[in-house]
C-alpha cells in the first residue's frame, strides 16, 4: 500500500553560493499495509511533516523511492503527482483549511467538481458522505457557524469524498478540545473499519498515536518503530 525507501532530504540555510544544508529525513524506510493506521509521533522540527508531505508528493525527496498503492510515485511530474493525488490520497488538516464563502456541503462538493462529476452524481456523493461523518444537519452552513469539531467533520468529509484509499492527518486533533478530540478519534477508528481506510496520522499527542495499529517516533530526522497497538 505505502512502501518508503531510504528517504532522505535536506533543507538549504544562508543566501545562495553560501548556504549549506541541514538533513531533516535521514534513511527513512516505511512499509504500510492497507487498512493499517499508522501514527508518526514527534516534536515540532523533529521531520514529520517534510516526512507526510513527501509522502504526498508535495515535496521531492533528495534520495530514496517513495509507492502508493503499488506505483513508484517519487519522479511523477508536479501535474501527475496531482492527479494520482486526487485519485487516491485524502487529506485531514490541523486547521481544517476549508473555503470561508463556501458552505460546509459546497467545501465537501470542491474535489468532485475539479474532478468534473456531474452536479447530480455530486449531490448524491457528498449527502451520503455528509450522513456517514454525522454533518447531514448543518450542510447548509458556513464555516464561521460551526463549531471546531463540525469543522474538522467537514474537512474528514472533503478528504473521504473521492473515495480515496489512503488518508493523511497532519495532527487532525491539535485544534480541539479534549472531548471533541475524543469523537473524531472514534470518527477515524470507525472509517477504518467500515471503509478499511489506511490512515498515516502524524502528531505530538500521545493519546492520539495509541489509538493507532503502529506506531513510529522521529526525531532529528530519523525514525524508529516504538510498537504496535490492538484498536
Amino acid at each position: 500500500m505505502i512502501k518508503l525507501k531510504n528517504i532522505n532530504h535536506t533543507f538549504s540555510i544562508g543566501r545562495k553560493g553560501h548556504e549549506h544544508y541541514v538533513p531533516v529525513l535521514q534513511n527513512i524506510n516505511l512499509s504500510v499495509e492497507a487498512g493499517e493506521i499508522v501514527s508518526i509521533v514527534g516534536r515540532s522540527g523533529s521531520g514529520k511533516s517534510t516526512l507526510l508531505n513527501v509522502i504526498a508528493g508535495f515535496l521531492k525527496p533528495k534520495s530514496g523511492r517513495i509507492y502508493l498503492n503499488n506505483k513508484d510515485i517519487t519522479d511523477l511530474s508536479e501535474t501527475a503527482h496531482a492527479d494520482f493525488r486526487l485519485k487516491n490520497v485524502g487529506f485531514i488538516f490541523q486547521n481544517f483549511q476549508l473555503m470561508p464563502g463556501l458552505s460546509a456541503f459546497e467545501n465537501i462538493e470542491l474535489p468532485l467538481k475539479i474532478r468534473g462529476m456531474g452536479k447530480t452524481a455530486r449531490k448524491q456523493t457528498v449527502e451520503k458522505i455528509m450522513l456517514k461523518v454525522g454533518l447531514e444537519k448543518v450542510g447548509d452552513h458556513y464555516p464561521n457557524e460551526l463549531s471546531g469539531g463540525q469543522q474538522q467533520r467537514v474537512c474528514i468529509a472533503r478528504a473521504l469524498v473521492t473515495n480515496p484509499s489512503i488518508i493523511l492527518a497532519d495532527e487532525p486533533t491539535g485544534s480541539l478540545d479534549s472531548e471533541t478530540e475524543q469523537e473524531i478519534l472514534a470518527l477515524i477508528r470507525s472509517l477504518n473499519e467500515v471503509l478499511d481506510l489506511t490512515f498515516i496520522i502524524i502528531t505530538h499527542d500521545e493519546e492520539v498515536a495509541n489509538i493507532t495499529t503502529s506506531k513510529y517516533r522521529m526525531h532529528d530526522g530519523e525514525m524508529m518503530a516504538v510498537a504496535a497497538h490492538a484498536i
